[in-house]
């Protein structure tokens, strides 16, 4: 009995095995995607996900290469041989509060007691080789400010130093070097050509422990709107990343760079499932004007845009709700010369279809100035097509307001930023709310007595609306010496106050 028992039991457990293997075999063999190394490539070969277009390339492998019992691991040990852990050193300047500056301290401490004081702090992070001569990919958070930068490969043990060819700020992307020759390049692929459910596998250095592959999947891609970079179009996945990997390789199932993980979402500081990567694509095009120009530049068209939700798209007459709508245009700009007014609707741009506004601001921010290129506005129930020559964006910082004007006036101390869109939402304002937003009050201000914190929204000075950082200047250049009421937005409370603001005595 129990023998019977006991065959039929073995061949049940058979049966399911059989038929969970021909699963995930038919799975491995019947998945496909379409790779291309470069944006505007017309090679649309279907090739099997296992296998590599060119398998002369470092990271690549051939299908026949993978089975079962195996997994990813050809993938991953070609791939992290590509993936470097990065450790920065900075100085950071420790100051101890004022009250320790005072003679009596020093009199019994020494001279030098309240002093700022000056300590190393190290950070960790991770890279990705990108050339065989020594250059890679990484954060610009993670070397920013870097007095030494150190370099740990994946099959040595000791590390090499390098050095900052550039960075790029609003996109989170820098470029470092070593002085080497040979190394495993991680080939690049092609972020446009990702899909959501696409098998990733995460590569860096999280929490110090050196070269950790983790595997997910594809959860999201064109993210934006997160307050991470000044430019965002993340892809989202939840392979686990954790601290240290910022820097590190999102990789395909062709052991090709689709991503530089940059951050995660959490609660804990800890890996939750939703981690956020530059999309190669991005970091490739900023890489290339690092390298080339030794600095972005980047294209400006003049304008504010807005997401179209679905109420303006009604109200509008747009049968969909996409696009950027066009809120303010900027005077003796390209925007303004090409015919561009506020209440457009824009469709497309140089034939990219726009998703919303930060999808244009990507666009725009990535053609080269000097660019014509064509731009489809939704007018009047009618499309039209214009066309604009994109000039060159600055870069360079704004004044500071707060830091223009004498004690006299109750506006010094306050430093004030433009209300973008993302703000508006971030904030809760309606999307036509006007204002500046405060992004720094000096501690003995006047704006700092009346309880005024950054992220407040300047609306109104003096009964009169505020609708850019010139409108504050010229609103603090006549408040000398004056009282003024402002008309302010909380952000705690989410509420309009009015706040008189005298000034210093």
């Amino acid at each position: 009995m129990r023998s019977a028992n006991r065959k039929r039991w073995t061949s049940i457990l058979t049966a399911t095995m059989v038929l969970i293997v021909g699963l995930l075999a038919g799975s491995a063999i019947t998945v496909y995607t379409s790779w291309s190394p470069f944006r505007n490539s017309r090679n649309e070969s279907r090739i099997p996900v296992y296998v590599a277009a060119d398998t002369s390339s470092p990271g690549t492998s051939a299908s026949k290469d993978f089975s079962l019992d195996k997994g990813l691991g050809v993938v991953a040990q070609s791939a992290r041989k590509s993936v470097v852990s990065i450790i920065s050193t900075k100085i950071v300047r420790q100051e101890l509060p004022s009250i320790f500056n005072d003679p009596f301290f020093r009199r019994f401490f020494g001279p030098d007691f309240g002093l700022p004081r000056e300590q190393r702090e190290t950070a960790l992070g991770s890279g990705v080789i990108v050339s065989p001569d020594g250059y890679i990919l990484t954060n610009n958070h993670v070397v920013e400010g870097a007095k030494e930068l150190k370099i740990k490969f994946a099959d040595r043990r000791d590390t090499v130093e390098a050095e900052i060819v550039g960075t790029d700020a609003p996109t989170d992307v820098a470029v470092i070097k070593v002085d080497a020759k040979g190394l495993p390049a991680m080939p690049l692929g092609d972020s446009e050509k990702v899909h959501v459910g696409d098998f990733v596998l995460a590569i860096g250095n999280p929490f110090g422990l050196g070269h950790t592959v983790t595997f997910g999947i594809i959860s999201a891609t064109g993210r934006g709107n997160l307050g991470i970079a000044q430019y965002e179009d993340f892809i989202q996945t939840d392979a686990a990343i954790n601290p240290g990997n910022s820097g590190g390789a999102l990789v395909d199932m062709h052991g090709r760079l689709i991503g530089i993980n940059t951050a995660i979402l959490s609660r804990a500081g800890g890996n939750q499932g939703i981690g956020f990567a530059i999309p190669i694509n991005m970091a490739r095009a900023v890489m290339d004007q690092i390298l080339k120009q030794g600095r972005v530049i980047r294209g400006y068209l003049g304008l504010l845009p807005q997401d179209v939700t679905s109420v303006i798209a009604e109200k509008f007459g747009l049968k969909e709700a996409r696009g950027a709508l066009v809120g303010s245009v900027e005077p003796d700009t390209p925007a303004d010369r090409a015919g561009i007014r506020r209440g457009d609707i824009i469709l497309e741009f140089n034939g990219h279809r726009v998703e919303d506004a930060d999808d244009l601001r990507n666009i725009v921010a990535m053609t080269p100035p000097g660019t014509k290129v064509t731009i489809k506005v939704f007018r009047d129930g009618e499309e039209k097509t214009l066309t604009a020559t994109l000039t060159e964006r600055e870069e360079t910082p704004r004044r500071r307001p707060g830091q223009q004007f004498s004690r006299q006036n109750p506006l010094s101390g306050i430093e004030v930023d433009e209300l973008t869109p993302t703000l508006r939402r971030r904030l809760g304002l309606p999307p036509d709310a006007e204002g500046v937003v405060i992004t720094r009050v000096a501690p003995t201000s006047s704006a700092a007595e009346a309880g005024l914190e950054p992220g407040d929204v300047i609306q109104e000075i003096d009964r009169q609306p505020i609708r850019s950082v010139a409108d504050f200047r010229r609103a603090a250049a006549r408040a000398e010496g004056k009282s003024v009421l402002l008309l302010i937005f909380n952000h705690r409370t989410s509420m309009t106050q009015f706040v008189v603001l005298e000034p210093q005595k």
